[in-house]
Formats: structure tokens, sequence, C-alpha cells
């Protein structure tokens, strides 16, 4: 089974619980540990790595917090896992030559075009889809009825 991290799974949670709020506010480590029914040292430290990849802000002060970035339909799902995770790749054979056996490698190329795709699906995926299922589930009929999304 293809599976990512914990932690990326938690900072798309985190990240859709500032996506769904009407009026964007600074939210502390501890409300959104709250909200997300995570613990907070997890909570600190997702939110730390999503700050330092810059898709998060850290304010100081009593009524500092953490806010997104930009709007969330610009933040893409792809962003956030690898912000967590690293670059997105189900082998080493993310990008030509990222494996010592490359040259001789018969399947190389056929995992990095799946790479590839991945990636790109993922990229597609904005936070603001996510946080809305209403959204999601509409691009998903539009899947499945064959339409190009």
């Amino acid at each position: 089974m293809l599976r990512m991290t914990r932690m990326a799974n938690y900072g798309i949670v985190l990240m859709s619980h500032f996506a769904g709020r009407d009026s964007p506010r600074p939210r502390s480590a501890s409300e959104l540990a709250a909200l997300a029914c995570l613990s907070r040292p997890m909570t600190t430290k997702v939110l730390k790595l999503l700050a330092h990849s810059g898709l998060l802000e850290s304010r100081r002060g009593a009524k500092g917090g953490y806010l997104l970035s930009r709007p969330p339909a610009d933040i893409s799902i792809a962003e956030i896992i690898t912000a967590l995770d690293g670059p997105i790749s189900l082998t080493e054979c993310a990008d030509a030559g990222g494996c010592e056996s490359d040259p001789a490698c018969p399947v190389g190329h056929a995992w990095q075009r799946i790479n590839i795709v991945i990636r790109h699906a993922l990229e597609s995926v904005s936070l603001t889809e996510f946080a809305e299922p209403r959204l999601l589930k509409l691009r998903l009929e539009a899947l499945t009825d064959g339409d190009a999304v």
C-alpha cells in the first residue's frame, strides 16, 4: 500500500482548518491542536515546518498565531506534502539520475512517468477544494464522467 506520512496528513488537516474559516485571523497551536484533535507537540512541529516552508506566517504576541501566507485556492496539496515529507515520489526514480542503477534500469523511465503523474494530480487539488467537500465531490464527479478537470 502506498501511503503518505502521518505528518503530511496532519499538515493537510491543520491547513484545512485555516481554509475553512470565513474570517482569517491568527490561530494558536493550542487552538489548532484542539480543533484537529492532535497533540500540541505534534501540532507545533507541523506548524513550524509549514511556516518554515512559507505556507504559513507566524505572528508573535498575545493575539498572534499562524495564518495562511496565501489564499487557500493558491496552495496545492502537493505543496503541503512536499513541505512535510520532501519531494513527492514513489521511488528514487523521481528525477533522472536519482538512482545509482539508473543507467542499467529497464523500468526507471516508467517510474519517472508515474511520479510525474502523481505529482501533477496533487498539484491540481487546491487547499480550498480539500477544505470544501462539496467542491471536491463536484471535481470527482467530473472525473468519473470522463470530463477533463
